[in-house]
């Protein structure tokens, strides 16, 4: 057998591969042989059918079904002497399949990279540093108490943070448009979940009260027909409450079904989860500006089939987050995915080579203090931790992370950190989110 290799990119390559007639027709025979001892032809006994007439009969699907074979036995022995490693499979065209003559096909395949990490000397990051204040206690503990409010009718002038029920019925150029009435609808005032104008109409309004309210709809409203159109709001309300919040007492914590309902034991539990929830967004945030900095100093072509792979993976997590049971992940376009899914093969491949690089293996001790740790937002941690512990398929999934977080580590020994000290709100956003008001900040 010939193979002949041609390097068409980086992650590509097209192999010609001639297979010689002989071991063509000695495949052929040989099939042309089994089917013999098993074809049912009139005339003849199961067995005794003469290798000529099968061949006459059958002979040409048993050469084309030969054909296939050898040439996919022969696509893995061109791969394994050419010591290629595929990426996925690969499309194969025959050249020369001609009776009597040597088999010519091509196969085209994707290939893992070659990479060359550049040193992490290279990147440069930000550690957040944070502690949960007892101020940043007391704030979650007023947000808890809002949370848990009631609403309570009043007899006054609605004003911004009360909650209104209220009728309305939208009218462009005098008609009722589609989607535009509703009733008894609550509306808390300030929570800017209608279109801009809509709730500060009703600032002023008393319960029986009708009023005209004159808007106009964004340009980029949802609805198609709706976009920059100017529409009047016919507005009566039935009802207008303010929020009752309920006193930070041993009464309010018995809601929360901790062993010590007391004010003193809310305060730890609350701390203790806002705790861990610092720890992990400062673990979190930390990790994705290294692999962040991984990603811009090592520049890597990837395979197709890894993109497609994590493009179906995006969109399982969509399907089941957004689109409830049944829904048919498919649906979904991959160009909604495209941009993530090529960033997460490329890291996959530059995690993958600090792993081999540095000879890095899971650490049990830190698989276990992994689950641990996680398990400690649970009501019953063994529980958790024996889930995960039984099952080979969802501890896998832990140990990968932890693996991830030796990479982490290891990236750390020699990239550039930066120490920055932010307060719990600020270290808890997201990157996107606290840039954003960055932006917004720096534009005012």
């Amino acid at each position: 057998m010939q193979v002949s290799v041609e390097t068409t990119s980086a992650i590509e390559r097209v192999l010609t591969i001639t297979v010689p007639a002989a071991r063509i027709d000695e495949k052929v025979s040989s099939e042309v042989a089994k089917t013999a001892k098993t074809v049912r032809i009139d005339g003849f006994r199961k067995g005794k059918v003469p290798v000529n007439v099968v061949k006459k009969r059958y002979g040409q699907g048993i050469r084309l079904d030969a054909i296939e074979q050898i040439m996919r036995d022969a696509y893995v022995e061109a791969v394994q002497k050419e010591e290629l490693q595929p990426a996925g499979m690969p499309t194969i065209e025959p050249k020369s399949m001609a009776e009597g003559a040597d088999l010519e096909f091509v196969a085209k395949v994707e290939v893992y990279p070659v990479v060359e990490l550049v040193d992490a000397t290279n990147i440069s990051v930000e550690r957040v540093i944070s502690e949960v204040t007892d101020a940043d206690v007391d704030t979650m503990l007023e947000t808890l108490r809002k949370q848990n409010a009631d609403w309570v009718a009043v007899e006054r002038e609605a004003a911004d943070g009360d909650q209104a029920t209220i009728d309305f019925v939208g009218y462009i150029d005098g008609e009722a448009f589609e989607g535009g009435e509703a009733k008894d609808h609550k509306l808390v005032l300030g929570s800017n979940t209608m279109i801009p104008g809509f709730e500060a109409g009703i600032i002023g309004m008393k319960v029986g009260e009708s009023r005209d309210v004159m808007v106009t709809f964004p340009e980029d409203y949802q609805a198609e027909a709706l976009k920059g159109k100017e529409a009047k709001f016919v507005i009566t309300a039935s009802e207008v409450a303010e929020q009752s919040i309920p006193e930070l007492n041993d009464a309010f914590v018995e809601k929360f079904g901790l062993e010590e309902a007391t004010v003193e034991a809310l305060r730890a539990e609350v701390r203790k989860n806002m705790e861990r929830e610092l720890n992990q967004a400062v673990k979190a945030k930390l990790k994705n500006a290294l692999f962040d900095g991984l990603l811009e100093n090592n520049p890597v072509d990837v395979p197709s089939v890894l993109v497609s792979q994590e493009v179906d993976g995006l969109r399982q997590q969509a399907a089941q987050q957004f689109g409830g049971q049944g829904f048919d992940a498919s649906q979904l376009p991959a160009e909604l995915f495209q941009d993530e899914a090529t960033k997460r093969a490329k890291l996959g491949l530059l995690i993958s080579e600090v792993i081999k690089q540095n000879e890095l293996t899971v650490e049990n001790d830190r698989v276990q203090s992994f689950l641990e740790e996680m398990a400690q937002a649970y009501q019953e941690p063994q529980q958790v931790i024996d889930f995960y512990l039984k099952d080979k398929e969802r501890l896998t999934q832990i140990q990968s992370a932890v693996l991830e977080e030796q990479v982490v580590d290891k990236l750390l020994e020699s990239a550039q950190v930066t120490e920055v000290t932010l307060g719990y709100e600020d270290a808890i956003k997201p990157k996107a989110e606290a840039a954003e008001e960055v932006e917004e900040s720096a534009e005012a």
